[in-house]
């Protein structure tokens, strides 16, 4: 039955790459390894969704999209904002005749310009305890007067957005100034976050409930269609302001091509057409017909690369290229803090001990990625390369004898645990090998299977024992890493693990208000050894991106903070054109 259905697969696939390709429009064809929760940017806590809705919703700023190290650009801002000698004001300045979609929300179907007003809707929305937002940690306890408006909403049937807030400020129509409750030089990174992108009251009003259906933005793309679980398809926005492909990049970016678009306006397609397919398999399948431009390889790594980690002769011949990059990123298994058992750190220590990472990392990633020692990945300030956790070496024995000390001798006692994770092959092959290692110390786990959209609300709302993921950095500063791990930052927030420890707390909270500086890098690297130790998490990797590109796709360059990526990449038909026979 199974290969059958492997073959109505494939029969589809190659049905579907016999229709005659359109050669005259630009048209992007990506894949979404993952069903999106929808397009709501204050509920965006995850990649896939973030890649979507940076289609159609912009920040305030961005990443520039060539520069290495990362650099912090202006987008619906002016400039980069003005801020205080004590740290704590900042002025923004918008840009003017940036204009909202077309949409029925507003008067006569036409869309109207972004005001000041919009900027600071949208921060109240983060805030409003009605929608319980999964950005709010974001701003939590960071905006003068944000907390205090938020907790007397609480207990109020309806919130207030017209009620003034003395942190956020309206100057004029096009600028306004934000006020914070102490220094956080990372504040100006939260504005590039898809949690802060920009919304119009008019849309929430309009479609109420729906409006995770119906994004109205001022980005690059309209939404056309949208079939959760099957596929997404963006029209160019015709309105879209005047900006333009970068004019200079990082050293050697010029001999790769990336500057030959120099100066054009984006974005560089009419169209893209994003297909929701969770299966390894059938994402092949649909790069190798060309169905797809761009594919992230998640596992089977073989497929695309021989043993020198070059790329198979026969795609070669296709004009197929391959990228690898580091991420700034770490996988984990997360566990429960408020679950009675796991909360005992000697059950945890021991099931990180059980766990093989070598043999996983050679099943999963082509022993291509890091063994993580604690949250922080390399290449971030904090993270130390001699340091080594004790608990993540594989010693069955120590393992063994600290269960026994939590009063669960060779397991015995101890309940089975279900690891929530994602309704996909790998995934389940990944809590497999996890389940294997646990057996070995008398412990028993199976796997709960979810969509991804179901995977985050069981996070979120703490129904979980164990639950595998990845975080992957939203911006270039370990605090996005340490937060995952600070007590305030409790599901519905980034910490789903519910982990709480107040010595980190109060280090995490001196540390923040620091500019970069070897004294808040000291903070960093004593934190992140001291929740290695701690295990709120079985500790991963840090993996390399693994990317594959059709020959025709212009501009491709490995970028973590990616959500506005697509506006950037461009279409060569010609190419596509001719090579298009081979397929």
């Amino acid at each position: 039955m199974k290969f059958a259905s492997l073959c109505l697969i494939f029969a589809l696939l190659v049905s579907g790459c016999s229709k005659e390709q359109n050669f005259d429009e630009r048209e992007l064809h990506l894949i979404s390894l993952e069903k999106i929760f929808g397009f709501d940017p204050i509920h965006v806590s995850d990649r896939y969704s973030g890649n979507e809705n940076g289609k159609v919703y912009e920040g305030l700023f961005e990443f520039h999209p060539l520069k290495r190290p990362y650099e912090l650009v202006p987008n619906l801002a002016e400039s980069l904002p003005t801020v205080s000698e004590d740290g704590l004001t900042y002025v923004f300045k918008l840009k003017k005749g940036v204009l909202f979609h077309d949409s029925p929300c507003f008067k006569d179907g036409i869309g109207r310009e972004l005001i000041a007003d919009d900027v600071i809707f949208s921060l109240k929305r983060l805030a409003d305890p009605k929608l319980s937002a999964k950005g709010w940690w974001v701003l939590d306890g960071k905006v003068a007067g944000l907390n205090e408006w938020r907790e007397k909403h609480a207990a109020l049937e309806s919130s207030n957005y017209e009620e003034e807030i003395s942190g956020l400020k309206k100057i004029d129509s096009h600028s306004f100034q934000v006020t914070l409750t102490k220094p956080f030089p990372q504040f100006q990174y939260s504005l590039a976050m898809p949690y802060t992108f920009i919304v119009a009251k008019e849309a929430v009003t309009h479609f109420g409930k729906e409006f995770l259906n119906h994004p109205v933005g001022t980005g690059p793309f309209h939404l056309e269609k949208f079939e959760q679980g099957n596929q997404i398809i963006y029209t160019k926005n015709p309105k879209f302001r005047e900006k333009f492909y970068p004019a200079e990049g990082a050293e050697g970016d010029d001999k790769l091509g990336l500057l030959a678009d120099a100066g054009k306006r984006i974005p560089l397609v009419d169209r893209v057409v994003v297909d929701i397919l969770p299966e390894t398999q059938t994402q092949w399948l649909n790069f190798q017909k060309g169905k797809a431009d761009l594919l992230e390889l998640k596992s089977n790594y073989e497929r695309a690369m021989d043993k020198k980690n070059e790329v198979h002769q026969e795609l070669k011949s296709k004009g197929i290229r391959l990228f690898t990059d580091p991420m700034l990123d770490v996988t984990f298994f997360a566990f429960n803090y408020e679950n009675p058992i796991l909360k005992d750190r000697r059950v945890r220590q021991a099931m990180s001990l059980a766990y093989d990472r070598a043999e996983a990392n050679k099943l999963f990633y082509n022993n291509s990625a890091f063994e993580a020692q604690s949250v922080i990945p390399p290449g971030l300030n904090g993270y130390r390369k001699e340091f080594k956790n004790p608990y993540t070496k594989l010693d069955l024995s120590q393992a063994r004898k600290l269960l026994a000390d939590a009063g669960y001798p060779n397991g015995k006692g101890l309940p089975e645990i279900t690891v929530q994770t994602r309704s996909e092959t790998v995934a389940r092959q990944q809590i497999e090998h996890f389940a294997k290692c646990m057996e070995k110390i008398g412990i028993k786990v199976q796997a709960g299977m979810n969509t991804w959209p179901e995977l985050i609300k069981k996070v979120t709302t703490k129904q979980h024992q164990l639950y595998t993921m990845a975080w992957g950095a939203d911006y270039p500063d370990a605090e996005n890493f340490l937060g995952l791990v600070f007590c305030p930052n409790q599901s519905p927030g980034s910490n789903g693990a519910n982990y709480c420890n107040p010595d980190f707390d109060a280090l995490f909270r001196q540390a923040t208000i620091l500019q970069d500086s070897p004294e808040r890098t000291a903070f960093y690297e004593k934190m992140n050894e001291m929740v290695a130790i701690d295990v709120p998490w079985v500790f991963g990797f840090h993996r390399t991106e693994v990317n594959v590109t059709q020959a025709w796709l212009k501009n491709f360059k490995h970028m973590e903070f990616n959500h506005t990526q697509v506006q950037y990449l461009g279409v060569d038909l010609e190419v596509k054109k001719e090579l298009s026979k081979k397929f």
